[in-house]
């Protein structure tokens, strides 16, 4: 009687925004899908919470939900998504070139990559099908055709990055564990790896392991 083989493989998770992509694809998204006008008349709606964000007195994560139910709310849904599915194409040709080639060799390797973002799912469900790799980000809420302007997920940044990983993997099954981020908001998720990259902090990505076969 043989043991069944068993393989441990690695867990790759890349944020996006300012990682695996160098800007801010949220805000990109609205200058990208929305009319100027638009953009300015709720965009004065929420300025005080705008203003008070940009002071470091309104968190992002309140900051988020928030805007998206400005410039959202009741938009129609096929309207938007076919827009995402288009700027999705655009960026996935301007992501920053050295964590790209990491996700590619994670992928070389047999790695499981998952992209871990506090940014919609608009346009990352796509950019994930393109890239071939797994989704946990803030899910949007559509009702009918139409935008409810509301997150169908609690906004996926800070401990909820942590939280949403541990429902979705067991880590106990990867031989190591990579995790690619850039921010305050990704130390949780930093917190669960073996091996960690901070953009801006860090000079070296890590030397990828190979996954270890038991027979």
């Amino acid at each position: 009687m043989h043991a069944t083989s068993k393989t441990y493989k690695n867990l790759a998770l890349f944020d996006f925004d300012g990682t695996l992509c160098k800007k801010d694809s949220f805000t990109g998204f609205i200058f990208y899908a929305l009319s100027k006008r638009h953009i300015v008349k709720q965009g004065f709606k929420i300025l005080p919470w705008i203003q008070a964000y940009y002071l470091n007195i309104y968190p992002a994560d309140s900051m988020r939900p928030r805007l998206f139910k400005a410039m959202f709310k009741d938009a129609n849904a096929d309207e938007i998504l076919n827009i995402a599915e288009e700027y999705a194409h655009g960026l996935v040709e301007q992501l920053d070139a050295q964590l790209y080639q990491q996700l590619l060799d994670h992928q070389h390797h047999g790695d499981d990559i998952v992209l871990v973002s506090a940014s919609v799912d608009l346009y990352l469900k796509t950019i994930c099908q393109i890239l071939n790799i797994d989704l946990i980000c803030t899910g949007t809420e559509i009702v009918n055709d139409q935008f409810t302007g509301q997150y169908s997920t609690p906004d996926c940044s800070c401990e909820q990055k942590r939280i949403r990983i541990l429902e979705k993997y067991n880590l106990a099954q990867y031989h190591k564990i990579y995790a690619y981020g850039n921010s305050e908001e990704d130390l949780d998720m930093l917190s669960l790896a073996d091996f960690k990259f901070m953009v801006g902090k860090d000079q070296t990505l890590p030397y990828l392991e190979q996954e270890i076969k038991f027979a």
